[in-house]
């Protein structure tokens, strides 16, 4: 038997997952890691103990899987995306934590760029919007902040990546400093035209370019690493929300998958076409695979299934994330409670760094299952904005959606997405479709599958969500959503 370790590193747990070539999970390890918070607006992680914690989990699946290691034929990554490592090339310790993609801190540092007149530049050559969402800025900060930093970057000392090259480079010794194109293209600092860095962005941010690493296929030898004296390929590398994209089976032009994680990730296959968006989604490399870039448009919810969490976490309203769909159930709607879970402000369609988490209509009939309801409801709503924004860049209309992801078990949630978007929610039988992406990579890689109807046969499909309410009720909901994210940006402006 021949299997492929997938590693999804993502932004509140590491997870790998050991699959056989069919597809079938052999076993699966998940481990939690702690979110630094030094200050309102700033959100980090520990680099070093995400490699570690990585490392461990790799070979503790492997040991009580009870497998020969030879017989593992690949490793792949998916990893967070825009999330920042800046370590030393020569101790190979990072100068600082990692700047994770929801931290706010470089918000006046994108009001200057867009001071400086450089929105159009960045759309037109990046695909993206300028926002502290994006790597570039973070890059930029810790050369500023942390000390001697920019002048070991000048002198060759330095070296940048997000937490797939930060992983490659642990797992290889050093071997390896490399990204690929779905990573790169999630920088700011990555010309997805010309693929190649953009030397207009590093000069303006005055970024050393040998700081960057070499951009590769998503489907190409990475480099090799050592599990219990075995040399094994890495030779997947994709950052998540494209991992889940190609793990959908979404191959075809006009598939869109939406994925329920910590945030909300919605993506359309546009293939060869490099739409430009009217409406607040980003454009994005969706693969490299064989020298051919298929494209994608994007938008990005910041938080999705972490206001779960923090219902948990934070206000204890419920002891874990699952009971969120039985309490939701409890009430019969949401009492007029609107929850706009805009913590770390909002990403698309509206891009506004200075909005903040607001709760509308409260009243004193208001209960803690209306507050849970509310929640689940905001995560759908902010999908739908998502997905209108997708219909109006493609002059289509999308009537289904795959969904993926760990909100994606709650079913209330996905029924309120049906009912909300007035089409079908599509779920698979497996939710690992981030790793499910992973594997069909290093299939393809290793030729175990040799094109993408082998790949259809491994994925299969699970429950399928239609809607159930009335165009009235709909255009209730969504017209007061739409009320309060009104009411809630620029709070943090001065």
């Amino acid at each position: 038997m021949k299997y492929i370790l997938a590693i999804d590193q993502g932004t509140t747990s590491n997870r790998v997952i050991l699959f056989d070539k069919a597809g079938k999970i052999v076993n699966m390890l998940q481990k939690e890691f702690p979110q630094i918070y030094p200050h309102p607006d700033y959100v980090e992680h520990d680099p070093v103990e995400i490699y570690a914690q990585v490392y461990s989990l790799m070979t503790e699946v492997v040991a009580v899987s009870e497998i020969d290691p030879y017989n593992i034929i690949a490793i792949g990554i998916a990893n967070q995306r825009e999330t920042t490592v800046v370590w030393d090339k020569i101790t190979g310790k990072p100068i600082y934590n990692a700047i994770v993609w929801q931290c706010r801190r470089t918000a006046s540092i994108c009001e200057q760029m867009k001071l400086d007149g450089l929105e159009d530049y960045i759309k037109e050559n990046t695909g993206l919007v300028i926002d502290a969402y994006f790597s570039a800025t973070k890059l930029k900060w810790i050369l500023d902040n942390v000390s001697n930093a920019y002048e070991k970057a000048l002198n060759n000392e330095l070296m940048f990546g997000t937490i797939d090259t930060w992983l490659l480079w642990k797992l290889t010794k050093g071997r390896a400093f490399k990204t690929d194109y779905t990573n790169a293209s999630r920088t700011m600092l990555y010309n997805i035209k010309d693929l190649c860095w953009d030397k207009k962005i590093c000069d303006y941010f005055k970024i050393p370019m040998s700081m960057l690493p070499e951009v590769s296929d998503s489907s190409s030898l990475f480099g090799m690493v050592n599990l219990f004296n075995v040399d094994i390929p890495i030779c997947a590398i994709i950052g998540d929300q494209q991992a889940a994209l190609f793990g959908q089976t979404c191959f075809n032009v006009g598939d869109v998958k939406n994925t329920y994680g910590t945030g909300c990730f919605m993506l359309m296959n546009t293939g060869e076409n490099k739409v430009t968006s009217k409406n607040g989604l980003i454009t994005t490399i969706a693969l490299g695979l064989n020298n051919k870039i298929t494209y994608a448009l994007e938008g990005s919810v910041f938080i999705g299934g972490a206001i779960i969490q923090w219902l948990r976490d934070e206000l204890k309203f419920i002891n874990a994330s699952k009971d969120s769909e039985v309490d939701a159930l409890r009430v019969k709607d949401n009492n007029g409670v609107y929850i706009v879970p805009a913590f770390t402000g909002l990403g698309a369609p509206h891009w506004d760094m200075y909005a903040r988490g607001t709760v509308f209509g409260l009243t004193r009939g208001t209960n803690k299952y209306h507050f849970t309801r509310a929640a689940l409801e905001s995560i759908a709503y902010q999908t739908k904005d998502v997905l209108d924004a997708m219909c109006l860049d493609t002059n289509s209309k999308i009537t289904s959606l795959r969904a993926d992801g760990g909100a994606s078990q709650n079913g209330f949630l996905m029924q309120f997405q049906a009912d909300i978007i007035k089409g079908d929610v599509i779920c698979p039988i497996s939710l690992e479709s981030t790793a499910m992406g992973v594997l069909f990579l290093a299939l393809l890689y290793t030729k175990e599958c040799l094109d993408f109807e082998d790949l259809k046969n491994i994925r299969k499909q699970g429950l399928i969500y239609s809607p159930k309410i009335d165009d009235e009720k709909r255009t209730h909901y969504l017209k007061k959503w739409a009320k309060a994210v009104q009411m809630c940006k620029g709070w943090e402006k001065e």
